[in-house]
């Protein structure tokens, strides 16, 4: 399966892969939907999104943020002085389909991004995620990232927050 960059013609798929996903997770705390416009900003200008086709159908994406001195920057979370805000980069949400779980493709979904990072000069990697989801906390650990924290986020979900320093 072949990881490649998604654009705006791809984001209609993306939701609905998500939205579909979602529906039958166990929690709606689990994973924090992003809005149709966050998925398009994502691919147009505050990020990357990557994704995995079987066929025709979108199968598995990813996203790769990279939020600069918004709002949303969650360097300010880990405490990165305002001047380093622009060499933050995030892990934002990843979904694979159940019909391709188990295959990686969440780990190769990190080192492309961490990858991606690095090449456009990143200092800081971060990611969150449910403290239920152990595959996902499981794969972050594994991918050197470390726990620094844990808190309320996202309109008060449960969250870990893991964090990786890039040295160049």
């Amino acid at each position: 399966m072949q990881i490649i960059r998604l654009g705006q013609q791809d984001v209609p798929q993306v939701q609905a892969l998500m939205l579909e996903v979602c529906s039958r997770l166990p929690s709606d705390a689990l994973y924090s939907m992003d809005r149709l416009e966050a998925l398009y900003e994502y691919v147009e200008e505050k990020g990357e999104m990557y994704g995995v086709f079987q066929g025709e159908a979108l199968v598995a994406y990813t996203v790769l943020a990279f939020p600069g001195h918004g709002a949303g920057n969650l360097g300010r979370e880990f405490g990165v002085p305002e001047a380093e805000l622009p060499k933050v980069a995030s892990l934002e949400g990843t979904i694979v389909h159940e019909s391709v779980r188990g295959s990686g493709l969440q780990r190769r979904f990190h080192a492309y991004r961490e990858q991606r990072a690095r090449e456009r000069g990143m200092l800081y990697l971060y990611a969150t995620v449910h403290p239920d989801n152990a595959v996902s906390r499981a794969n972050l650990e594994s991918a050197g990232f470390t726990l620094q924290f844990s808190r309320p986020m996202y309109g008060g979900l449960p969250r870990q927050c893991y964090a990786k320093k890039l040295l160049r």
